[in-house]
């Protein structure tokens, strides 16, 4: 790296939010300011850290001062206090380590913006995104009872996706969170969309956000696969639900379209013959799977449901866990498929 000092503070302060999101994580942000109790992420109110205004001089983002003692200093002085660094040269290591990870903005090159929520943007996103394993994402999908999916490539992680909120004014700067992203594409593998479900780094749960999750990019017909479909295919709702359907049965081929609406509207694979229908325990799972079923009978694909206990699958998954899910789910499926899906324990 061959920044200077000013550089790294010039694009530490283009960061302010996200530094502190990442380095300051039992505080929040309120107004222009990130709160917090000290420079060493002791919960409180003490610390103010100045989320916007020029990269240097005066005003400048990063700024901050503890009220209670009267330190003040920069972003680098936050980085150093935070990690207990104690020499400059490793504060100026780890800040080159920060600004390293990918950001959401788009790559300076293009001169243009996707429009926000089209299927470019999504891939833009996705672009940015880095493998689940060794995550946030992979601890919060372990939490759910989803192990061993870090390397699933349909799913990745971003370190610090922007969060609108809803009726949020469109000149407010958005909020950074961690976020679980999610690939949504068609029949022939091509990116049309992403699902974000943003994560709070604090407890590896759901972000508190109202919702935590979003989807963006052209949902309809598509859905985020794990595995390749042939003849056979289950299709479910919610992501959890679905991934919880592959942990019970690793060689099923799985899809989840994102919400009821989306399972009704899923465009069937070609060379499908059989398709398993994995709907929520709700009256919008059951008219979706109703629907999906007129359909899939219209082209001559067999279809058979699969009845969650609970709600949803991911709730049976961590009340069964996996064995008994897949001992459930193996009661349920068509005795052609029992040798392929069950003849072994992976």
């Amino acid at each position: 790296m061959t920044d200077t000092t000013s550089d790294i503070t010039r694009r530490l302060a283009r960061e302010a939010e996200a530094v502190c999101r990442h380095y300051l994580s039992n505080g929040r942000r309120q107004g222009r300011y990130w709160i917090v109790g000290d420079a060493r992420n002791t919960p409180g109110r003490s610390l103010y850290v100045r989320l916007t205004g020029p990269t240097h001089g005066p005003g400048a983002a990063g700024k901050w001062t503890d009220a209670a003692t009267g330190e003040h200093g920069d972003l680098l002085d936050l980085i150093a206090s935070a990690q207990q660094l104690h020499t400059f040269g490793d504060t100026l290591d780890e800040a080159r380590r920060f600004l390293s990870l990918p950001r959401t903005e788009p790559p300076r090159r293009d001169s243009q913006s996707a429009p926000a929520g089209s299927s470019e943007a999504a891939r833009r996103l996705i672009a940015m995104g880095r493998p689940v394993g060794g995550t946030l994402a992979e601890r919060y999908l372990h939490r759910r009872g989803l192990a061993r999916l870090g390397d699933a490539p349909a799913l990745r992680f971003h370190p610090h996706c922007y969060y609108w909120r809803e009726g949020q004014p469109k000149e407010a700067l958005p909020e950074a969170w961690p976020a679980l992203l999610a690939k949504v594409t068609d029949g022939h593998g091509n990116l049309t969309g992403v699902h974000r479900t943003w994560l709070d780094p604090a407890t590896a749960r759901k972000a508190p956000l109202d919702p935590p999750r979003k989807a963006m990019g052209n949902l309809l017909g598509h859905g985020v696969r794990i595995g390749a479909a042939n003849d056979i295919l289950a299709a479910g709702e919610g992501l959890e639900s679905t991934l919880s359907l592959r942990m019970g049965l690793p060689d099923l081929p799985v899809i989840a379209a994102l919400s009821a609406n989306h399972l009704a509207a899923m465009i069937l694979p070609a060379g499908l013959r059989r398709l398993y229908i994995a709907a929520d325990a709700d009256e919008a799972g059951a008219m979706a799977a109703d629907k999906l079923t007129e359909r899939a009978d219209a082209v001559s694909i067999d279809t058979i449901r699969l009845s969650p206990i609970g709600n949803d699958f991911n709730e049976d998954l961590r009340k069964l866990g996996r064995d008994g899910l897949r001992a459930r789910l193996g009661r349920q499926l068509a005795t052609a498929d029992l040798s392929r899906l069950l003849s072994c324990d992976t």
